[in-house]
């Protein structure tokens, strides 16, 4: 054991030290750590978590990538079919990194009921629809099961069931306009068998999920021909590319779209709030540091006549700042604990009983959103530690203007 680290350890130990001058000033800066993590965690933990569930419900409502043929109607009904035969389905091989494939059709439809009615998409799907991301939105029911023959079974969503006054079993109307104004339009009647929330209201209330045989039927179309395809890929953080490389193996009378191109307005401003949590960590990076490196001057005033002795006895100005270094290690280390034991026990807390409600017409999510993942939790609190060690170089630099003479007659 060096000696520098063992005054350390006698300083800190020692009862005086605890009823000291500087006590309450070390005992703010170990708070303002404390704080400054605990902020950084809940904004990293949320952000991150918002992120992932914007994505992922845009994800479930549309896939990674849309591959439609290139149609100047901007609505989501495709008017113009797209063939099943390709050489990208039902198997994306020439892609490595899809993981799906599913054909869609939508068709817009008027849902009335006896005291009111809605406008919204009918999302047809058929055998191939991974229902993957709707069973953890299902909160009511079960999921409609759909063949080759024709199935009435519908889901929608929370939202239009409380705004048409639907629950499980019941049974509605839908109508659905023909191409000749001048014809009544086609009325299908549909079961509801379950019920989702994902949260999303911009999504919720505009789709429900139902058999695509019903939108081929409607539009005229043959079995082999349906709006356009849904693609999944395995790492999300590969969409770019694999969107490029899509695009290139589909043929030349076929448009992909990525989710992120789609809904560009939604994930414009997810970079501007990354960016905020960048400036939010930054900030109390710097408080934190502010106040520790205030602790240690006071620190280091209060035990002028310790160094002064410590220099009259040859000891280096390099050997006594590396004992207020190991000081200061330990003050931020204790930050950083009761840092992480408040901030990951909110998260969790927050986790498991949703606390705290958002409005999801402005956040596109009901509850705020906890992602915990230990990698960002040791590098924040790595980055945070060493970036406070690094700034309380400077007050130290203050010992090497210590005359060991004045500093022993110093009260």
């Amino acid at each position: 054991m060096n000696y520098e680290y063992f005054i350390a350890k006698r300083i800190i130990g020692n009862k005086s030290y605890k009823s000291s001058v500087s006590a309450p000033i070390i005992k703010i800066g170990i708070a303002a750590i404390a704080i400054s993590i605990v902020v950084m965690l809940i904004a990293i933990a949320t952000g991150i978590g918002l992120e992932h569930k914007i994505r992922d419900k845009a994800v479930a409502f549309n896939g990674h990538i849309t591959i439609s043929n290139f149609d100047s109607n901007e609505s989501e009904a495709a008017q113009v079919p797209v063939s099943k035969n390709q050489d990208f389905y039902p198997q994306f091989k020439s892609v490595e990194g899809v993981s799906h494939i599913q054909a869609v059709a939508n068709k817009f439809g008027i849902i009335r009921t006896n005291t009111d009615f809605e406008g919204l998409f009918l999302k047809g799907v058929g055998t191939d629809y991974d229902w993957r991301y709707f069973k953890e939105f299902l909160i009511d029911g079960r999921l409609p099961k759909y063949s080759q023959t024709y199935s009435n079974e519908v889901l929608i969503s929370k939202y239009l069931a409380d705004r048409l006054g639907f629950a499980v079993g019941d049974r509605f109307q839908m109508y659905f306009m023909k191409s000749d104004s001048n014809k009544p339009p086609s009325i299908i009647k549909y079961a509801v068998v379950g019920i989702f929330n994902s949260g999303f209201e911009e999504l919720d209330k505009t789709y429900i999920i139902g058999d695509i045989n019903h939108v081929q039927r409607l539009n005229k179309w043959s079995k082999d021909q349906v709006g356009g395809f849904e693609v999944f890929i395995t790492n999300y953080n590969d969409l770019e590319r694999l969107g490029d490389r899509v695009y290139a193996q589909t043929p030349s009378t076929l448009n992909s779209m990525t989710v992120k191109q789609k809904y560009a307005t939604i994930f414009e401003w997810i970079p501007i709030f990354t960016t905020n949590i960048y400036g939010i960590i930054g900030i109390m990076i710097l408080v934190g540091a502010i106040n520790m490196i205030t602790a240690l001057l006071v620190l280091i005033l209060e035990r002028t006549q310790m160094i002064g002795i410590l220099k009259a006895l040859g000891s280096s100005n390099w050997s006594i700042r590396k004992l207020f270094l190991y000081n200061a290690s330990y003050l931020i280390a204790s930050g950083l604990f009761w840092g992480n034991l408040i901030g990951i026990g909110l998260l969790l807390i927050q986790k498991q009983f949703q606390l705290i409600t958002l409005d999801p017409s402005v956040y596109y999510v009901t509850v705020a959103p906890v992602y915990l993942d230990w990698s960002y939790v040791v590098l924040l609190n790595v980055m945070t530690f060493v970036l406070c060690l690094l700034m309380l170089l400077i007050p130290s630099f203050l010992i090497s203007k210590i005359v060991p003479v004045k500093a022993i007659q110093f009260e």
